[in-house]
């Protein structure tokens, strides 16, 4: 590999033109190929990334993968074609940055890490939480063990998902394409990002999931009972009236707790007043894309891995699960 990492393009969307605007600006990365069914999307990406016009375009990532020397493709696409798509980008013996969810079955996820680890390829997920400042700090809270063990979880996440999706009749809201609703979806990010925080195994859940007339789920409330007994509840919430995200997550430890708003985190420990940290108190934040790149060059350790994303759709199915029989469902293991 040279100096340069070129970079194949799977994907045209807006997400997908968010990565290629982000690659194109590191030193030393170059965007070589785009992929997508869509003309529009790719007319879009030529108005919206820096030398893309100049790029050769393909309607099927597998011709761009035959016809375009590249050292690493990214993928942004509707969730049930990851699993394809990153077969095949492993089979040409590419690195892999794939967006969330990484696939929509435990079985995928499973045949995913075995082809991957054997490939000898660097690979990521897009779970940016994971190079987050607020998160990161958190993390190293709970596993340093200073503060004790978790005790109890409460993690919300809400957005205007059903106007946004089902009445707007994309992709995400159709089964065949998004493998799921809210939960595989932006809910994903509230799944990966506790069990990444935590270090736990979750064990059993119980869920509740209202697709409101839809075909995937919008509203889920889910409780977790992990390994040890600690607990957890996370509320998806796929119904607001308002545009944008809202989130809080509250971590209750045996010795102290911890609270995300937004880029602050709130802590509290045996002297009972609240420590507010942020800013350059939490540490560092960076973009999967650069941990991408730095992984493949050798100077950093993927921080979103296919173990990682093997864990949330484990959780995910379990919840699927139980919200079909209406009892509590075993996580797998």
């Amino acid at each position: 590999m040279s100096d340069t990492i070129r970079i194949g393009a799977i994907g045209s969307g807006g997400n997908a033109r968010g990565h290629m605007r982000r690659l194109v600006a590191m030193k030393g990365v170059e965007l070589v190929a785009i992929t997508d069914p869509s003309k529009k999307a790719i007319e879009a990406a030529f108005e919206q990334v820096e030398g893309a016009k100049t790029l050769p375009t393909f309607a099927d990532h597998s011709e761009m993968l035959d016809e375009v020397e590249m050292d690493a493709v990214v993928i942004s696409t509707p969730h049930t074609l990851h699993y394809e798509e990153i077969m095949d980008g492993l089979a040409a013996d590419l690195h892999v940055l794939c967006e969330k969810p990484m696939v929509c079955t435990t079985e995928h996820a499973r045949s995913v890490i075995e082809t991957w680890r054997a490939s000898g390829k660097v690979m990521g997920v897009s779970y940016q939480r994971h190079t987050q400042a607020q998160f990161r700090y958190c993390r190293d809270r709970i596993v340093s063990g200073e503060m004790g063990d978790v005790l109890f979880v409460n993690s919300l996440q809400s957005q205007a998902w059903y106007q946004s999706q089902v009445l707007g009749g994309t992709w995400r809201s159709k089964m065949k394409w998004s493998g799921g609703g809210q939960l595989n979806d932006s809910g994903s990010h509230l799944i990966d990002i506790i069990l990444w925080m935590t270090d736990l195994q979750p064990a059993e859940v119980f869920a509740y999931q209202d697709a409101m007339g839809s075909e995937v789920d919008i509203l889920s409330a889910i409780d977790v009972k992990f390994d040890g007994g600690a607990l957890c509840t996370f509320s998806v919430v796929g119904y607001q009236s308002w545009p944008g995200m809202f989130e809080e997550t509250t971590i209750w430890l045996e010795d102290g707790q911890l609270a995300i708003r937004g880029d602050e985190v709130w802590e509290w420990t045996d002297d009972k007043d609240r420590k507010v940290v942020k800013g350059k108190a939490l540490g560092r934040t960076w973009p999967p894309d650069e941990n991408f790149i730095a992984a493949i060059r050798g100077k950093e350790e993927v921080q979103s891995s296919p173990q990682d994303a093997l864990k949330v759709i484990q959780l995910s199915e379990a919840a699927w699960a139980s919200a079909d029989s209406g009892k509590p469902e075993p996580v797998s293991r």
